[in-house]
């Protein structure tokens, strides 16, 4: 074979090799999720129903909450919540961790703070903010999540901004490059692993956040439905919204992980 027409053979190569290894990983991954059900499917019966119900109850009644209605309306005011709290604690996030990674005296004044605020459980702090916003419309439940949220975007993206190889600024500053191509071509690229990083932790901690404040500031969206059918033992009820809740987290990782592959490819490809 010529030099040209290996040349021309190495991507479909290529990408024969990308597809298997992406069939086998969600092979991997349904076959896991199907192994879970079917052992609590068969264990389930074994114990109280008034704890625990078969996956099969489950799927029941969650064809009857979609049926009434129920299920949309709570999932859409958690959505909103979660959402909202979300991109909040993303933006300031990364900006406060940016500017305490990149200038000392940022750090030095910010760092008390968040190693303070941090070390508070969350969970003690929301009815304080229901307190704060008087405990009407989203925005307490928004805040909320802003609070479960903001910490990892913040601490992972000062640590990429710091943890940027110095051998790359030197390089760069001795070609003069500027702060801004400094900034593009160097920072931000060195720091997206440990951007994304914060914000893989920040959807399990904002889906807590936004269950906690559903519990303790006015009783709407899924945390609602939790409360509601628990209290009168239809745990088949109860546990549809826990599934949607895991639910929401494994598509906004997919999202992310999406998002990763295109603004980070060199990660996927390290992978």
């Amino acid at each position: 074979m010529s030099i040209r027409e290996a040349q021309a053979s190495a991507p479909s190569a290529a990408r024969r090799r990308g597809l298997s290894p992406r069939m086998g990983d969600w092979t991997v991954r349904l076959g896991s999720i199907a192994v879970v059900l079917l052992v609590w499917e068969f264990l389930a019966p074994s114990w109280n129903p008034l704890i625990i119900r078969p996956p099969s109850a489950i799927a029941v009644a969650f064809v009857e909450l979609v049926e009434s209605g129920e299920l949309q309306t709570a999932l859409l005011t958690s959505l909103r919540a979660f959402v909202g709290g979300f991109i909040i604690a993303v933006v300031i996030g990364v900006f406060l961790g940016v500017v305490t990674g990149r200038w000392r005296t940022a750090f030095n004044a910010f760092d008390p703070l968040v190693s303070a605020l941090y070390s508070v459980p969350s969970v003690a702090l929301i009815p304080i903010i229901g307190f704060m916003f008087k405990y009407q419309g989203d925005a307490p439940r928004v805040a909320a999540v802003a609070l479960f949220c903001v910490f990892p975007v913040l601490i992972n993206t000062q640590q990429g901004v710091r943890n940027v190889d110095r051998g790359l600024l030197e390089v760069a500053r001795a070609f003069n490059t500027s702060e801004r191509r400094l900034w593009t071509d160097v920072i931000l690229p060195s720091a997206t692993p440990f951007v994304l990083a914060g914000i893989r932790l920040a959807i399990g901690r904002g889906l807590i956040g936004m269950i906690v404040a559903e519990f303790l500031i006015g009783l709407v969206g899924l945390g609602y439905l939790i409360i509601q059918y628990g209290n009168v033992f239809r745990m088949d009820r109860a546990f549809v919204p826990v599934i949607t809740v895991a639910a929401m987290g494994i598509v906004f990782m997919g999202l992310i992980q999406w998002l990763e592959g295109r603004v980070a490819p060199w990660l996927r490809r390290e992978q």
